[in-house]
């Protein structure tokens, strides 16, 4: 009938994307077939037409991660290039809390990390790096290209942030360890280490690492 709706057609793109959604409401660990499946407004065996298990799932919803990073070539200033394209991987994974524990969980690394790390070691190579140069780089960046550093990123929990009587206890032990900390603490809001900006961490230890490898290159 012509006043009937039709039935947007299922795909793996709509799986994915309900399943980031499920996720940022709920944490990975809510994100099921049976729960996508009641999302979805279809059966559950509907979904195994284009994801055909939970780890492949996953692995999707990774791949839909590492997308929305979306490098293009490589640039013409390497240093400016990569420095954009680690932040706008930041972006990604402070909208989704949850991503780069999900990436550290895969036992298999998926295809699309392989190509978003051939696209930095392109834009490397085009700017002057020689291979082995560029691996150490690699090594040196560790998981900031994609958009986090496991240190500055662990869910704050309740009361990391120590109390006054608690700085007051650890001043006389560790002197430089309290004064940093009393320096550093503030209201951070919904930062993810909670009580500093790691926002400009993240942003000071990226271009520390950049500005080595440029005087390295230029060697």
């Amino acid at each position: 009938m012509a006043g009937r709706h039709k039935r947007k057609a299922l795909t793996r793109d709509r799986i994915l994307a309900a399943a980031l959604q499920r996720a940022d409401a709920d944490g990975v660990a809510a994100v099921t077939m049976r729960g996508l499946a009641a999302d979805l407004g279809v059966e559950a065996m509907s979904l195994y037409h284009h994801v055909p298990n939970k780890d492949a799932l996953l692995d999707g919803m990774v791949e839909a991660l590492v997308a929305a990073i979306a490098p293009a070539g490589p640039g013409r200033d390497w240093r400016q290039t990569i420095r954009m394209r680690f932040l706008a991987a930041r972006k990604v994974m402070l909208r989704h809390r949850w991503a780069p524990a999900l990436i550290g969980t895969r036992t298999t690394i998926p295809p699309c990390i392989y190509a978003y790390y051939d696209w930095i070691l392109a834009t490397l190579v085009a700017g002057g790096f020689n291979h082995h140069l560029a691996h150490r780089a690699l090594h040196a960046f560790g998981s900031m290209p994609l958009g986090f550093v496991q240190e500055l990123f662990a869910p704050a929990a309740p009361g990391d942030a120590p109390s006054a009587d608690e700085l007051d206890a650890m001043a006389t032990a560790l002197p430089h360890l309290t004064a940093m900390v009393a320096a550093e603490m503030h209201d951070a809001g919904d930062d993810p280490l909670g009580w500093c900006d790691s926002q400009a961490e993240f942003e000071f230890t990226m271009d520390l690492i950049l500005d080595g490898l440029e005087r390295a290159r230029k060697r």
